[in-house]
């Protein structure tokens, strides 16, 4: 299987897991039409492949994540033309369908577009050194791929409101102190710290890890008792899975459980 694409680098790695680097490192990685539709297609390639249980998601260089999308790509576009495309949607809802974890690895700048894709991974790691940001009311426009709706529900309307209209970038501790980032680890051990991370999720059950994603996205789009319910029946679903009879023979037994997504 050749995983060759114009935009991305990507490394599979025995431990469960593959790593796909935005690549365009001359534009501080800023998303283009072209780079989402190489992201959708690998996720295509990925969905129903089990050697690959997790997704870790980072940029090229030192600088950038992703700094934006790409401007010179939409400067010239007419309202017909962005309607028409339904510019962003592609990439925007192909992540969204995905059911196996992606983890942001933020190394740097992540800025408008940057910033929407962090927030549409399951969770950030960031570098000591990243920024996030959604400065897009610089450029008279409004975030696209999500940013007003994740960002408020990520850290309140305050700070959301704050950053969408000044424009004022969070720095990584901010990022995790108001629930944007789950961490933030030494820039220079980044990557080594979301490999351990990944490596630890694909050694789980690939079932129970889409069951689990599946019930924590649920709380953002259900009340609190339908949540629960879903919750509920999808706990009572994973007791049709050998998984569940290894997982729990494992623990009675104290040995570490062999899951084989059956």
């Amino acid at each position: 299987m050749t995983d060759t694409y114009d935009t991305l680098l990507i490394e599979r790695h025995e431990e469960g897991y593959a790593v796909v680097t935005l690549n365009r490192p001359e534009a501080l990685n800023a998303l283009n039409s072209a780079l989402f539709a190489d992201l959708a297609a690998f996720l295509d390639v990925v969905e129903h492949d089990d050697s690959v249980r997790c997704l870790i998601l980072t940029g090229s260089g030192d600088k950038a994540f992703a700094a934006g999308a790409d401007i010179k790509e939409m400067a010239d576009q007419s309202y017909a033309q962005m309607y028409k495309a339904n510019f962003f949607s592609h990439g925007h809802d192909r992540i969204t369908r995905f059911r196996k974890p992606i983890i942001a690895a933020v190394n740097g700048f992540a800025l408008g577009g940057g910033c929407e894709l962090a927030m549409l991974c399951d969770f950030i790691v960031a570098s000591d050194r990243a920024k996030f940001g959604q400065p897009e009311i610089n450029l008279g426009v409004a975030p696209g791929i999500g940013g007003s709706q994740r960002l408020t529900r990520l850290v309140g309307k305050s700070k959301a409101m704050d950053m969408v209209l000044t424009a004022r970038m969070m720095d990584a501790a901010e990022a995790e102190r108001s629930g944007l980032a789950s961490r933030v680890v030494p820039h220079e051990t980044l990557m080594e710290e979301v490999r351990k991370i990944a490596a630890k999720i694909a050694g789980h059950s690939p079932l129970a890890v889409m069951a689990n994603k599946e019930m924590v996205e649920a709380a953002l789009e259900t009340t609190l008792t339908q949540g629960v319910q879903f919750e509920r029946r999808l706990f009572h679903s994973l007791f049709a899975f050998d998984d569940q009879k290894e997982g729990m023979a494992a623990f009675v037994e104290k040995r570490k459980p062999v899951f084989t997504g059956r």
